[in-house]
C-alpha cells in the first residue's frame, strides 16, 4: 500500500514521509539506487570509496547504519509535529551542505527531529539553524539570513556545514557506538576538504570531540595534552600535508543556550569573525 503523500513547501510536489532517493526533493543529493552502508563496515567502505563531496553526501544522505537512528528518524517522519502535518518529512540522514572547496568546515552536532530531519538540510527548520545561519550571514558567508528548507535558495560561499552525527537522535542524544560510525563520514569529509580548510568552527562539546577524533584518525598532529572545549577556545591542527589549520569552539547554538543567554549573538559573532 504506497505511503501517504503531502506537498514539499517549496515545489508543490508530492513526497512520501520518509523520502526515497532520488525522488526529487530539491537538493537531494543521491539518486536513486544510490548503495546504502548498513554496518560500521559497510560506512568504512563508502567512505574510503567516496571520490569528492558529491559522492561522499550521497552515501551520507541513505546511510542505514545505526538501527536505532533509523528507526527514530523514520518513525519521526511518519508521526510528524502538528504544526507539520501538512508536510512531507525528509526522514533521512542530513548531507553536510555549502561551498564544494571550503576554506571553513562548522561542525555541529545533529539534525534536529523536526528540523533537518524534517526539511531535508543540515541545520534548516529550527531556532539552532536559524542562529548560525544568520551568523554566516552576517559575516558575509552566506546568502541569506533564514533557512527554512532545502530549495529555498540558501547558499554558502567559502563554508560548509556538517554534523557529529548526520541522523536525528532520540533526546538529541547519539551513542557513543552512533558517533563512533558517523565520526568515519567526518573523517572522510576532513580528507576532501583538507586542500582548502583554513579553520573548523566546532559548535559544542560533541562537535569538539568529533573533530579531534576524526583529524587524529585522519592523521593530523593533534597538539598534547588535548585541547579543551570552551567558548572561544582555539587550538592549531596540523594536517598530513603539514598544513595547520584553525580550531574554535562555540557553545552550541542550541535553545538552552540561546534562550538562557549562555549565547549571545555578539558572542557567536565574535568566533565567526576568527574564521
Amino acid at each position: 500500500m504506497p505511503r501517504p503523500t503531502s506537498p514539499h513547501p517549496v515545489t508543490g510536489e508530492l513526497f512520501p514521509s520518509p523520502v526515497p532517493a532520488g525522488a526529487g526533493w530539491p537538493q537531494d543529493p543521491a539518486p536513486e539506487g544510490t548503495r546504502v552502508a548498513r554496518s560500521v563496515g559497510g560506512v568504512r567502505r563508502m567512505a574510503a570509496g567516496a571520490t569528492d563531496l558529491a559522492s561522499l553526501d550521497a552515501s551520507v544522505s541513505v546511510c542505514s547504519a545505526c538501527p536505532r537512528l533509523v528507526r527514530w528518524r523514520e518513525d519521526v517522519a511518519q508521526s510528524r509535529r502538528a504544526a507539520f502535518a501538512d508536510q512531507p518529512y525528509w526522514g533521512r540522514p542530513a548531507a553536510g551542505f555549502g561551498d564544494p572547496a571550503p576554506r571553513v568546515l562548522v561542525v555541529g552536532l545533529a539534525p534536529a527531529a523536526h528540523g533537518a530531519n524534517r526539511t531535508g538540510r543540515i541545520f534548516t527548520g529550527d531556532r539552532s539553524g536559524d542562529w548560525i545561519y544568520a551568523a554566516l550571514h552576517r559575516a558575509g558567508y552566506a546568502s541569506q539570513p533564514t533557512s527554512t528548507h532545502a530549495g529555498d535558495g540558501m547558499s554558502l560561499r567559502a563554508v560548509r556545514i556538517t554534523a557529529a552525527v548526520h541522523c536525528a537522535p532520540p533526546g538529541n542524544a547519539p551513542s557513543g557506538e552512533e558517533r563512533h560510525t558517523c565520526g568515519v563520514w567526518l573523517q572522510r569529509e576532513l580528507d576532501l576538504v583538507e586542500p582548502t580548510l583554513r579553520s573548523v568552527l566546532a559548535l559544542g562539546g560533541i562537535g569538539w570531540d568529533a573533530v579531534l577524533a576524526a583529524t587524529r584518525a585522519a592523521g593530523w598532529e593533534v597538539p598534547r595534552p588535548r585541547p579543551r572545549f570552551g567558548h572561544g577556545a582555539r587550538a592549531t591542527l596540523v594536517t598530513g600535508t603539514g598544513r595547520e589549520v584553525r580550531l574554535l569552539g562555540s557553545y552550541h547554538v542550541s535553545q538552552q543556550n540561546t534562550f538562557t543567554g549562555r549565547l549571545t549573538e555578539p558572542m557567536l559573532d565574535e568566533v565567526v569573525a576568527q574564521l
